[in-house]
């Protein structure tokens, strides 16, 4: 696989892992009423920090 190949599949497996924790906070938001803990909201964007380094890096 060459080097576009694989960094276009890390950033779309990133991507799902994002989205899956974000509909999970999401639920927990509008049908729980839960609001989520700090340290989840900075992991998240740590991910999307690094998601965005590998976008750049192209």
């Amino acid at each position: 696989m060459t080097d576009v190949k694989q960094k276009k599949e890390d950033v779309k497996m990133h991507l799902k892992s994002l989205r899956q924790e974000l509909k999970k906070m999401h639920m927990a938001v509008t049908e729980e009423l839960l609001l989520p803990q700090p340290d989840e909201i900075k992991t998240l964007m740590s991910k999307m920090d690094q998601l965005l380094k590998v976008i750049e890096s192209k």
